[in-house]
């Protein structure tokens, strides 16, 4: 469209600004296009360029360089070391003929600092020698603003604020025109190579270095990133963020600024320029002009994720976040990362895959429902449209191999068991829960149990139809109970103690459904079961109802009478029950401690017929037997009495006999039936217990007058009576002791206990006399404050 016949036209330099497109020719033309992009149905980018006008500037040079000023509607042509300003749309020269002389090449600073929105900076390189030239320029007019000299001869400059970047003979350098501060920043020869010095972003440019590396620095001379590797021939290079475009004679390659690797290769002779313009990339040879059109980033990341270049593709997604508006990023961010997630999973990278999955909020029924049967059947889930992953199922990611569907399986038990108390189970936890017991169930896992036993939402339907599947029927009936279905779950547990069926799960399940069933509120469930837990153990079944909880049982939400009935059956069940009634509860009912007691006396009786020795069954069952009757005071004691009367049980008819204060009688057995005098002692001391004094004096004279009985010539019974005496002087009157003793007893022999009448004589003597004195003192006190009081 430029050359018509005219071979010998080439392109020389390009501009573009919107729609609009300006082409300078060796032949001192500048041409304008009008660019028109369109887009096919298959998302692909085409342009289509409509020439407008052509202006011959007539100074029979090459137009070396144009710049678009588009706020003033201006175009800044380079020709002939002069920078004339034309008209954008018709190409005419200011009427003013405003124009800047000496330049040899030119760049306007982007981030300007004059902030006048109706005039441009421009730098020039100027015609003399090392130096540098600021412009204003205006609609009509241009002002210089400051000329700086540099150390050595400019070749390239790029501006940034107050900062220039400048190639030099032999080294790039950045300096402040304002302040004249330079940083060298590295070595360079432009002899050997075209110097490449390019603003890319805000304080930030990029240079053609040494050793074919493209280099970042800052204006204060630092690099932020890390180098690219392009051709050392480069000629060009453009920013199409997040990748820097580089020209040389045979190829374009395509660099990534956030990873520093090479991207893409395309062959393209004859180039010589390649410049951005506000997000378009033109290169041009000679004779043409091409625009190269970036796939969409979220193609480029399909393709790279495509190809499992997960740590690629995510680098790519963070880095054009400033390229895409905030919702639509994170939305396609998310999903990014759910996509990277499953590639690290296929790879069985499951840290990584936990942490993109989590990353990127994944619908964690994605992920079960790779797992044939996981989901509920119930569950209204649909994938993802399109899909996140290639996979149909776990069959086909892991091809059948057993041991990676294990990995694969243990890797999402342990991913359900973390999210399933986050936030990312709202709203689907049936399904979670549910799938989490499956896969428990299957793998025989122990943490099954703590499942169930805790906060869940396991359906039920689904979930007991995959226990029973495995056998897992304890568990089962753990779920049952979860969901009130108590009765259910019992019929399962009994079954398998019963050996019904088959699940090692406990081997303590008898003790548990003991347990179920005392903390168990139905008490139709207590009394179904009640026979079936006795028939197994009389002395562990009884729990159900002596470990019953307290607040229960003060209700007597079950009767104790009907509890007794059922026990009948049972003996040994229903002394414990008693013993809980009696002993442990201490309810004050003679029914219930008469009952005890009989069935104490019934069991030592028939053990005694049985056998001549006292066996140590028989020996605890006495001993509870007189703890009983000593300390009960509620039982029946004549009908206990009438039981006892014909057997050896001379130790209980004693107790008894003191029960009904015929205190001689019991006496009288204790020391001439059992001859058991320290008993005989203890009689008196726990029979007077919370008595007073004189009662207990009373039952010591007693059991001294029986051991003194007349004609009883028995030298044990003078011993006893004469320890009782020296051992309990305090309990004992004195002066009827010396009556009711024998004359024959010397003072030697009662010395102890004389010693110890004298002393209790004086003390109590001396006592009266101490409280009779605080009397009368008293009283003294009491007359002195009456008599001192006026009438």
């Amino acid at each position: 469209m430029l050359m018509g016949d005219k071979n010998y036209i080439n392109i020389e330099c390009i501009e573009c600004c919107g729609k609009n497109l300006y082409i300078g020719t060796n032949d001192c033309f500048i041409y304008h296009f009008l660019l028109d992009e369109k887009v096919s149905t298959a998302g692909k980018i085409s342009f289509a360029a409509t020439k407008q006008l052509h202006k011959y500037l007539g100074l029979k040079k090459p137009v070396s360089e144009l710049k678009a000023a588009s706020a003033l509607t201006r175009l800044l042509v380079l020709c002939d070391n002069t920078i004339t300003l034309v008209n954008m749309i018709n190409l005419e020269p200011v009427p003013t003929g405003a124009r800047i002389k000496g330049a040899v090449t030119f760049t306007l600073n982007e981030n300007p600092v004059s902030g006048d929105p109706f005039c441009v900076e421009v730098c020039i390189i100027s015609v003399k020698r090392r130096t540098i030239q600021m412009f204003m320029v205006f609609e009509d007019r241009v002002q210089i603003v400051k000329e700086v000299f540099t150390p050595e001869q400019p070749c390239a400059v790029a501006v940034d604020g107050y900062y220039l970047c400048l190639a030099l003979t032999t080294q790039y350098i950045i300096l402040n025109y304002n302040t004249g501060v330079s940083q060298d920043l590295f070595p360079y020869c432009s002899d050997e190579k075209r110097p490449i010095v390019k603003r890319i972003g805000r304080q930030e440019f990029l240079l053609a270095g040494p050793g074919g590396l493209g280099m970042f620095a800052t204006v204060d001379g630092i690099s932020q990133r890390a180098p690219v590797h392009w051709s050392e021939n480069v000629i060009g290079a453009a920013l199409c963020f997040p990748y820097v475009v580089a020209l040389d004679e045979e190829f374009i390659t395509v660099h990534s600024m956030l990873d520093q690797q090479q991207k893409q290769t395309l062959p393209f002779k004859e180039g010589h320029i390649l410049q951005d313009f506000e997000g378009k990339v033109i290169v041009a040879t000679n004779k043409g002009v091409y625009i190269l059109v970036p796939l969409p980033l979220e193609k480029q990341i399909q393709d790279l994720l495509a190809g499992h270049r997960v740590e690629e593709a995510l680098v790519l997604a963070k880095g054009a976040r400033r390229n895409i508006p905030k919702e639509k990023f994170q939305v396609m961010y998310k999903r990014i990362l759910q996509q990277a997630g499953f590639i690290q999973f296929a790879q069985l990278q499951f840290l990584e895959a936990k942490e993109l999955f989590r990353s990127g909020q994944l619908d964690v029924r994605e992920l079960i429902s790779l797992y044939p049967f996981l989901l509920p059947t119930s569950s209204s889930f649909i994938r993802s449209h399109p899909p996140l992953h290639e996979y149909a199922d776990l069959n086909q990611l892991t091809q059948g191999d057993q041991e990676k569907m294990m990995k694969c399986k243990r890797f999402l038990m342990s991913y359900l068991n973390e999210v399933r108390s986050t936030e990312v189970a709202n709203g689907y936890k049936e399904d979670i829960d549910t799938a989490l017991l499956k896969l428990y169930a299957e793998a025989n896992h122990e943490s099954l149990l703590d499942l169930l036993v805790s906060e869940n939402f396991c359906l039920l339907t689904d979930s007991a139809a995959w226990l029973e599947k495995h056998k897992k029927y304890f568990a089962l009936g753990l779920l049952y109970h979860y969901n009130g279905q108590d009765a259910a779950a019992l019929q399962l547990w009994v079954k398998i103690v019963d050996g019904d069926i088959q699940d090692s799960t406990r081997s303590d399940l008898y003790e548990y459904i003991v347990d179920f069933l005392t903390f168990c509120s139905d008490q139709d469930l207590v009394w179904k079961y009640s026979e079936w837990i006795l028939e197994k153990n009389e002395e562990i079944g009884v729990q159900i109802f002596t470990k019953r909880p307290l607040e229960e049982q003060e209700k007597n939400n079950i009767n104790p009478d009907d509890i007794i009935s059922c026990l009948n059956k049972y003996p040994k069940a229903r002394v414990k029950y008693l013993e809980h009634l009696v002993l442990e509860r201490k309810i004050q009912k003679e029914k219930y401690h008469t009952h005890l007691a009989v069935l104490y006396l019934e069991a030592i009786l028939h053990l005694k017929s049985v056998t001549t020795d006292n066996c140590t069954e028989t020996t605890e069952l006495l001993l509870k037997l007189r703890s009983l009757l000593q300390k009960s005071d509620l039982y029946r004691i004549r009908f206990i009495l009438d039981k006892i009367q014909g057997t050896d049980l001379h130790m209980e008819s004693a107790i008894l006999y003191g029960k009904l204060e015929e205190h001689e009688k019991a006496l009288h057995i204790l020391v001439h039936e059992l001859k058991d005098f320290h008993a005989a002692e203890e009689y008196c001391m726990w029979n007077s217990e919370n008595r007073d004094v004189q009662y207990r004096r009373r039952l010591f004279h007693m059991l001294l007058s029986v051991y003194l009985t007349p004609g009883a010539s028995d030298c044990a019974l003078v011993v006893a009576a004469v320890d009782l005496l020296n051992n309990h002087a305090g309990e004992f009157d004195a002066g009827l002791v010396l009556q009711v003793v024998p004359d024959s007893w010397s003072v030697q022999l009662l010395s102890p206990f004389l010693a110890g009448a004298v002393r209790q004589s004086i003390h109590t003597k001396r006592m009266t006399q101490v409280a009779l004195g605080l009397a009368q003192a008293e009283n003294l006190i009491y007359k002195h404050e009456k008599d001192s009081c006026p009438e």
